[in-house]
């Protein structure tokens, strides 16, 4: 079963309690949290700083002292996020040499992004601020950056050139996005891990289609 959507606010909610000192760190990352939640909840142009530090449990002063505006909150929100997808795909491909189960642990990675984090994968590709030029740069260069380690891979082992292995690397990157998105939208009637092998199989039989370097300087041979 999908687990139940992170961070939703409901009602009975209760504030953080007031008054508590916390390092300076500690105080970011409970504004972070608490700010996930109600950008979640309510998407980022119905939230409210005011609702985020009721939320936290501080004032509005102490709330500005960290971030000076709400769009500050969401992308330091949305730069954890993305590096935390780039670092499951950084994860998946160095975690074996053979490309079938690399295939399998890309694909893995951005499921289980999903299926974990619904709430953090919902505002990275499905805000209602993604149109916001700084957020569309930064969800870009997370694009790059993913395809950016494929096309290596595919490069040093099927020998394609630098534009014809980013062009496999991108459309790789689409189908593992939609593929979740999509899965995510049917809530999960199909199991998750039935979901990611059936996408890593389609995937798989068509980028095996290029054989390895070494392949082709032995038939060169």
């Amino acid at each position: 079963m999908i687990p139940e959507p992170e961070n939703v606010l409901t009602a009975t909610s209760p504030a953080r309690q007031r008054g508590t000192r916390l390092p300076r760190l500690a105080r970011r990352r409970q504004l972070l949290d608490a700010a996930m939640e109600v950008f979640v909840a309510r998407g980022y142009h119905a939230a409210a700083m005011d609702e985020i530090a009721d939320r936290a449990g501080v004032s509005k002063p102490v709330l500005y002292q960290h971030f000076p505006g709400k769009q500050d909150l969401y992308l330091a929100l949305l730069d954890e996020s993305i590096e935390s997808l780039i670092e499951a795909v950084r994860s998946a491909l160095v975690s074996t040499n053979d490309n079938s189960q690399r295939v399998n642990a890309t694909f893995a990675a951005y499921f289980e992004y999903v299926a974990e984090h619904r709430g953090t994968f919902r505002l990275v590709f499905e805000s209602d601020f993604t149109s916001e030029p700084a957020v569309r740069e930064r969800l870009d260069a997370a694009d790059r950056k993913c395809a950016d380690m494929i096309s290596q891979v595919i490069r040093e082992d099927a020998g394609l050139a630098d534009d014809e292995s980013h062009l496999l690397s991108i459309s790789l990157v689409g189908m593992a996005q939609v593929s979740a998105r999509y899965w995510l939208s049917t809530l999960g009637s199909i199991p998750r891990d039935a979901a990611e092998q059936m996408v890593a199989r389609l995937a798989w039989r068509g980028i095996s289609g290029w054989p390895l370097t070494a392949e082709q300087s032995s038939a060169e041979a």
